[in-house]
């Protein structure tokens, strides 16, 4: 692919295309999909090369990316869902698409507007992205989607409707809040290390929202846990004994922590098939809120795991 003419619009667009694209999914692992199939798609069927192909490859991409987040809803989820949780570096890159647009690269990829993102249609997120993250025209998103400009305009009026709740509580993503989140995560680790309820009681948010992903493939709750002294006494049921390896990072731009403990059964498939092979059990944490953490996202599924790096399992 990278030998071809078409190499160095690869090397243009293929970080602006994933960037889009991760953000209609919410997964890392389509996001690469989508960026292969669209230039392989480009190489088949060979697009006039003189002008830019820039607008062709987002009209497919964002089709391929749509087809996408239709069947993930239509199959459904075993418990709640949660983004593919991605490392991001600290130093402050050059955004991908205008600085003026309504959302910056760093809060577009949060997990808080990755699951607002939710509550839109394949539609209505596609023209939200295109509009208020690529900084498109009306004109440039009608032709991309394949849209009339009218049709637009009241798509996005509908999806801004539906982004009317994270936008009142939505926040920058800067040194402040990322260094006042990184606190109080450290504040609850320490507290969950030593099964202090109180202490961490202490460290969360009255309203705390803890949301578990394991998609059945792990025992974990299968509904959001909501308030501190709920977490806090979830946290005791399900501590088990020795101490993970961890490792902090940050994840979608805010703190978070990887982690590995050692060898466990896995849930058996349904119906019994297969068997219980010991697995070590990795898990992402995502957290949100300050002074005191207002979010948790716990990241159990091994599929999502997959593009993070774990330090060792403890012996």
């Amino acid at each position: 692919m990278r030998t071809d003419p078409l190499a160095k619009t690869y090397e243009e667009h293929a970080r602006r295309l994933w960037a889009v694209c991760y953000r209609m999914t919410g997964s890392g692992a389509d996001a690469d999909e989508i960026v292969q199939e669209t230039f392989a798609r480009a190489i088949e069927h060979a697009p006039d090369t003189s002008r830019s192909l820039a607008p062709w490859l987002f009209r497919v991409a964002m089709n391929l990316a749509r087809d996408r987040l239709r069947r993930r809803k239509a199959r459904g989820y075993d418990g709640p869902w949660l983004p593919e949780p991605i490392e991001t570096p600290a130093s402050e890159d050059a955004p991908l698409f205008s600085p003026a647009a309504r959302y910056a690269e760093k809060e577009s990829v949060t997990f808080a507007f990755l699951l607002a993102l939710e509550a839109l249609d394949p539609r209505q997120r596609a023209v939200l992205l295109l509009r208020d993250y690529c900084d498109y025209s009306v004109r440039e998103t009608a032709h991309l989607l394949e849209m009339s400009e009218g049709n637009v305009k009241v798509v996005h009026h509908r999806a801004r409707a539906a982004m009317a709740r994270y936008d009142a509580e939505r926040r920058p993503v800067d040194a402040a809040r990322i260094a006042a989140v990184q606190e109080a995560l450290l504040r609850f680790v320490a507290a969950v290390s030593m099964g202090d309820v109180d202490a961490m009681v202490r460290a969360l948010a009255e309203d705390v929202v803890m949301t578990n992903d394991a998609n059945g493939e792990f025992s974990a709750a299968r509904r959001v846990v909501r308030g501190a002294q709920r977490v806090a006494l979830f946290q005791v049921k399900v501590a088990e004994p020795g101490i993970p390896s961890v490792r902090p990072t940050l994840l979608n731009h805010l703190p978070g922590l990887v982690a590995q403990r050692g060898p466990e059964p896995r849930k058996p498939p349904p119906r019994g098939r297969g068997e219980r092979k010991p697995v070590a059990r990795r898990f992402a944490l995502v957290a949100d809120g300050s002074p005191r953490l207002s979010a948790l996202h716990l990241v159990l599924a091994t599929p999502k795991l997959a593009r993070l790096a774990f330090p060792p399992a403890p012996g």
